[in-house]
């Protein structure tokens, strides 16, 4: 259970775009208003106190919904990304470099796409939006991890970006249909 704000600071998701995807979510009978003008912890997971008083509109998975959510797997899931991403230029070659590289950030990506960085920065925050891209916290990146440079370890002075593990199932599902090269 949930709201639109939250939901935008959780997945940095634009607030139109999330409150769109209530309102279709829905018309569709997956999720539903919850009623009444407080809420228990024990029903919002997120709140910290006993009982909190509604100030948003707050959604819940209907019966359907969480049926709908039962039933999907993490096939279905690539399946859905791999639809979305495949005419997506940028975004593929992205995909393809973040599995190549394991980490590395947005200037070096920039120039292996031959494209400016003010091009690449949102596309990678898009993909982290998805779920597909992530940022890597350490603050030592061994060679591993970074393939791009030839260096035992490299210190992080930058946002770096690798691919999440459904980033890797989703470029490994894409090399084995032939949407990216192998």
């Amino acid at each position: 259970m949930d709201y639109g704000k939250s939901i935008m600071l959780n997945t940095k998701i634009p607030l139109t775009e999330v409150l769109d995807v209530l309102d279709k979510l829905e018309s569709l009978g997956l999720i539903e208003r919850v009623t009444g003008a407080t809420l228990k912890n024990t029903e919002a997971k997120f709140k910290l106190s006993q009982e909190v008083h509604k100030h948003h509109t707050y959604y819940r998975l209907t019966r359907d919904g969480d049926h709908l959510l039962r039933r999907l797997d993490e096939k279905d899931i690539i399946d859905a990304y791999a639809e979305i991403v495949k005419d997506d230029e940028v975004g593929l070659k992205l995909l393809y470099y973040a599995e190549e590289l394991h980490s590395d950030h947005a200037l070096t990506y920039s120039k292996l796409l031959r494209k400016p960085l003010e091009e690449i920065t949102p596309k990678i925050e898009e993909l982290e939006r998805m779920g597909l891209m992530e940022e890597k916290n350490s603050k030592v990146i061994k060679f591993r991890e970074r393939r791009a440079k030839p260096k035992k370890e490299t210190r992080t002075h930058h946002k770096y970006y690798g691919l999440t593990r459904l980033g890797e199932l989703l470029v490994r599902e894409l090399k084995r249909r032939g949407v990216l090269e192998k």
